[in-house]
């Protein structure tokens, strides 16, 4: 349990147990952002990616007066002009009826404690451009937008496509020689 300046306020790291909790998170979080469609994870998912044998992020409670209020999802990234690892922070949100005490920022300033504490090079973010309220607070924080950077995505099929698209094999993995080999030999006789 991690003490801060805020009475009453603890942020503390999840635990498996707190999956169905992320899930709402996640859920609420996807509501405010008018984004509810877009959310397949499952608690099962979480718990695999969050809790299994390969962890891929890592998930903070912030709870007030003993309750849930705020969670953050974060992962490390690399720079390769820094030489270093970062933290990049998918998901910030404290509900609704916590917003206004300062726990969005106490869970921030913690991330940026950790990054600190784990040598990175810096602690980034995506927000939506409409979200004025967020920007406002992350300037007020010295964030600096990268409005010179445009993000792009692959995902569902296309990033099956992507992905399909490889040959080669991954240390002598046979299933994936044995399908390139079908796909040469397809590509061979369409070509005769």
């Amino acid at each position: 349990m991690i003490t801060t300046k805020i009475k009453s306020f603890f942020i503390r790291e999840a635990k498996p147990e707190d999956v169905p909790l992320i899930l709402a998170f996640v859920k609420d979080l996807a509501a405010y952002e008018k984004l509810s469609h877009e959310v397949v994870a499952t608690e099962a998912l979480l718990e695999e990616t969050l809790f299994g044998e390969r962890r891929t992020a890592e998930v903070l409670i912030g709870e007030y007066q003993g309750t849930p209020a705020a969670f953050a999802l974060f992962f490390h990234n690399f720079s390769t002009f820094l030489g270093r690892p970062g933290i990049y922070l998918e998901d910030l949100f404290v509900k609704p009826s916590f917003r206004g005490k300062g726990l969005g920022k106490c869970m921030l300033t913690y991330l940026g404690h950790l990054a600190r504490k784990r040598d990175c090079g810096r602690l980034e973010w995506w927000v939506l451009d409409w979200n004025t309220p967020a920007i406002d607070f992350y300037r007020s924080l010295d964030a600096v937008p990268m409005d010179e950077w445009t993000v792009f995505r692959v995902t569902g099929e296309s990033l099956d496509k992507l992905g399909r698209d490889f040959h080669g094999t991954e240390n002598g993995d046979r299933r994936t020689e044995a399908r390139n080999q079908k796909t040469e030999a397809g590509n061979q006789r369409t070509e005769i």
